[in-house]
C-alpha cells in the first residue's frame, strides 16, 4: 500500500469514526467518559452505554412510551448511565458538572414531551430504572421506594404485606415513582388522601455537589420544592419515604357508559355539580371518547367501601348516573389498580410488575386544563362535536373536592387546590409515521385546546406539571434569560404564586443552574 493510499484510507476511517462517535466531535463527552472511568470503585463504566454500544438503542427505547421520540431524527444522548447504586449517581453528577455536560434524569419514561431523555444540547441520560428497591414497613405504616421503581411494583409490594394499606398515586402502573411523585402524583385516592406529594415524609437526593442528602440535611425548603416542583430542577432523587394510607379489605369499582344519544350530556352536566361534593370515599372519573362517530362517556368510579353502602349514596346524590348493583364489583384495593388500567377483572396482580420488553408505543400529544365553573350543556354538546371532528382523541375529567380542597395551595409546590372542580387531560394519538401526520395531529391537539379556552381557568391558564406540555412555553437550557422566559411562559401556569419560592430554593441549592432542562426552575441569576 502506497503512502497516499494509506493516508487516504486512514483519513476516511477517521472521518467515519468521527461521524459515528460523538465523543470525537465533543471533547466534553470524551472527558466525561474518562472521568467516570477513573472512579473504579463506583463501577460506572460497566453501566455506561455510548452510541457505539450494541445495546444503546434498546436501552434508550426501553422506557420511551411516545413514538414521537423514537424516530431516527429524534435527538439522542451522547451516553446513557443506568445507575445501580447511589455512588454511581454521585459520580455521574460530579463528572458531568466538571466537564460541562448536561444530564437528563429518567425514571419511568412517561414524560409526554420526552424532556427526561431528549434535548438539543450535549447531554447524557441518567437512567434510574435499575434502582427499584422497595421496603415496606407495616409497623410504622411507611415504605422506602427507590426512584426507578414503578408504581405498579409499589402497589404489588404493599399488597404482599397487607390488604388494608395503599398509597395515593396514578392509575397507569408503569409510571416511574421518581418523576411521578416529584411532579405531584395524583390518582383515584386524591379526594380521600390528596396527592402522592401530600404523603411523602422523607427523601434521598444527590445534590449538585454530589452529596447525598435526606430531609434533615437538605432542609425543609428543598424538601418542599421536590414534592411537586419537579425534582430534576434541584438534584437527583434516589428514593422516597412514603406514608401508607388505610383502605378497607374490599372496595367497589364500577364503569357506566352512556352515549350522547343516551343522555350523556345531561349526566356529565350533573356530574360537574355533584362530583366534588360526594363522600370523600367516592371518586368518579368522566372519560369522553369517540366511538363509531359519536361520543361515548365512561363514568369510572371507585368507592372505599362495599356495594350496599355505595348504591344508596349515589342514587341519592347522583341518580342521573343510573348506577345498578350489576355495574359494581367488589375486590381488594390492589386489584382495582388493574381495573383502572382497563385490564379484565381477575387479571393476576403480577401484571403490575414490569417486564424487560420494549413498551408498545404510538404517537401521542398530551395537554391539561383546570375547570372552575360548570360547563353549560350547550357548550358540552359543542365539545362533543369538536371531539368527533378531531376523531382521534379522548379526555379524562378528574374530580376535586375532599382532601384536594382542604390542603393549602402552598403546602407543596403543586398549587391547583381549592376552587377547582376537575382536572382535564387531553390525549391525542395517531399511528401514522412521518412529519405530515405529526404536524396534522399536533395542530388538531392545539386547536382543540384553543377551543376549550372559554371553559377553563385563566390568568393564568393553569397546567399540570406531570402532563408535560412544551406548548405552554420553554426556555433554552443554557440561556441567561431563563427566569424571565420561565415566569412568563410555563412558570406561573405550573406553579402559580409558588413559582417565586421555587426560584428562591433553586438559587440557594443550584445557583449555577447545573440541573436544567427546557421547563426547569431557573435561579435568579448565574454566570
Amino acid at each position: 500500500m502506497g503512502f497516499f493510499t494509506f493516508f487516504l484510507t486512514t483519513l476516511m476511517l477517521m472521518v467515519s469514526v468521527s461521524q459515528a462517535n460523538p465523543q470525537y466531535e465533543y471533547p466534553e463527552i470524551k472527558n466525561f467518559l474518562s472521568c467516570i472511568s477513573q472512579s473504579p470503585n463506583a463501577g460506572v463504566s460497566g453501566v455506561t452505554y455510548t452510541q457505539q454500544n450494541a445495546s444503546f438503542t434498546s436501552i434508550l427505547n426501553l422506557h420511551v412510551h411516545n413514538k414521537r421520540f423514537k424516530t431516527q431524527a429524534s435527538a439522542k444522548p451522547l451516553a446513557i448511565i443506568t445507575a445501580k447504586s447511589v455512588i454511581q449517581v454521585q459520580v455521574t453528577v460530579t463528572c458531568a458538572k466538571s466537564n460541562g455536560i448536561q444530564i437528563r434524569i429518567r425514571s419511568g419514561g412517561h414524560d409526554y414531551e420526552g424532556l427526561s431523555y431528549v434535548s438539543d444540547v450535549k447531554y447524557v441520560v441518567l437512567d434510574m430504572f435499575p434502582l427499584q428497591s422497595i421496603d415496606v414497613d407495616l409497623k410504622s405504616g411507611t415504605a422506602w421506594v427507590q426512584a426507578g421503581a414503578t408504581i405498579g411494583q409499589l402497589y404489588y409490594q404493599i399488597a404482599n404485606k397487607s390488604n388494608v394499606h395503599a398509597f395515593p398515586a396514578g392509575v397507569c402502573f408503569t409510571l416511574g415513582t421518581g418523576g411521578h411523585f416529584s411532579g405531584g402524583g395524583y390518582g383515584n385516592l386524591m379526594r380521600k388522601y390528596g396527592l402522592s406529594v401530600d404523603n411523602i415524609i422523607d427523601a434521598t437526593l444527590v445534590d449538585v455537589n454530589g452529596y447525598v442528602l435526606n430531609r434533615k440535611t437538605m432542609g425543609e425548603d428543598l424538601f418542599w420544592a421536590i414534592r411537586g416542583g419537579g425534582g430534576a430542577s434541584f438534584g437527583v432523587i434516589v428514593a422516597w419515604k412514603i406514608k401508607l394510607v388505610p383502605v378497607p379489605p374490599q372496595v367497589t369499582v364500577f364503569r357506566v357508559k352512556k352515549s350522547v344519544a343516551e343522555g350523556a350530556t345531561d349526566v356529565v352536566y350533573k356530574w360537574q355539580h355533584v362530583a366534588t361534593k360526594l363522600d370523600k370515599d367516592l371518586f368518579i372519573r368522566v372519560e369522553p371518547d369517540v366511538v363509531n362517530g359519536t361520543v361515548v362517556v365512561s363514568f369510572i368510579g371507585q368507592f372505599l367501601g362495599k356495594i350496599n353502602r355505595l348504591l344508596p349514596l349515589v342514587n341519592e346524590s347522583f341518580p342521573e348516573l343510573g348506577l345498578k348493583q350489576s355495574d359494581c364489583t367488589e375486590m381488594p384495593w390492589v386489584n382495582t389498580t388493574l381495573f383502572w388500567f382497563d385490564l379484565p377483572i381477575g387479571t393476576p396482580i403480577e401484571a403490575l410488575l414490569p417486564t424487560d420488553q420494549e413498551p408498545p408505543s404510538i404517537y401521542t400529544k398530551g395537554k391539561s386544563d383546570y375547570v372552575k365553573t360548570p360547563i353549560p350543556k350547550e357548550a358540552l354538546n359543542s365539545i362533543w362535536s369538536m371531539m368527533v371532528k378531531v376523531n382521534n382523541m379522548w379526555m379524562q375529567w378528574n374530580p376535586y373536592g375532599g382532601a384536594m380542597d382542604e390542603i393549602s395551595s402552598n403546602a407543596t409546590p403543586f398549587p391547583h387546590r381549592a376552587g377547582n372542580l376537575f382536572l382535564v387531560q387531553y390525549f391525542t394519538f395517531w399511528p401514522q409515521d412521518g412529519d405530515e401526520a405529526a404536524n396534522l395531529n399536533l395542530n388538531k391537539s392545539r386547536s382543540f385546546y384553543q377551543f376549550m379556552t372559554p371553559y377553563v381557568s385563566s390568568s393564568p391558564r393553569e397546567v399540570f406539571l406531570n402532563y408535560r406540555d412544551i406548548d405552554v412555553g420553554a426556555k433554552h437550557p443554557s440561556s441567561s434569560k431563563d427566569l424571565d422566559v420561565a415566569r412568563t411562559t410555563y412558570g406561573t401556569k405550573f406553579f402559580k404564586e409558588n413559582f417565586d419560592r421555587l426560584v428562591a430554593v433553586k438559587t440557594k441549592v443550584d445557583p449555577g443552574n447545573f440541573f436544567t432542562y427546557e421547563q426547569s426552575i431557573p435561579p435568579k441569576s448565574y454566570n
